[in-house]
């Protein structure tokens, strides 16, 4: 996601609306590691990739659909030999991909545009997300600074999601 950094910090100072698909597992060959991402805003402009190629239409698909649910969404792709010609990768692999809404409204939103703007800056941060797990958690974000304290939450509601110094 660092090589699209810059213009999603960008549209989160616009207040823009749109979904991040990141690439969160690989197995097998496949074009692009984790943490590669492919965001959509809501006007359908696109920036990234998460494959390369092979499944962008459907992660784009998926991207537009997050925002207009709200919710985030993990997907696997991948090739079988009954679907060699249906949505896949060629190349044998398999990715799985978390795509995240980011509305103006979206809980997280401040956390997301925390991490980005320390990318922008080059300074260190890590940004933790839950890929795995139950819908209501799918998606929430944990910033972590060099100092120890973080904002946001892997919890659920009604567990602090800021602590400073």
């Amino acid at each position: 996601m660092l090589d699209i950094a810059e213009e999603l910090h960008r549209w989160c100072g616009e207040g823009r609306a749109f979904a991040v698909a990141t690439v969160v597992a690989v197995e097998g060959s496949a074009p692009r590691q984790p943490g590669a991402a492919l965001a959509v805003d809501a006007a359908g402009t696109a920036v990234g990739s998460v494959s390369g190629g092979c499944v962008e239409g459907a992660v784009y698909e998926l991207c537009r659909a997050a925002l207009e649910s709200g919710e985030s969404v993990r997907e696997r792709f991948g090739y079988s030999d009954e679907d060699a010609f249906a949505v896949g990768l060629t190349c044998g692999g398999v990715l799985d991909i978390l795509v995240v809404p980011v509305r103006p409204d979206t809980a997280g939103r401040e956390v997301l545009t925390e991490a980005l703007a320390a990318a922008t800056a080059g300074e260190p941060v890590a940004l933790a997300r839950v890929v795995d797990g139950p819908a209501e958690a799918l998606g929430r974000a944990l910033l972590v600074r060099p100092d120890g304290t973080y904002a946001g939450t892997l919890a659920g509601a009604g567990r602090p999601s800021r602590r400073e110094g």
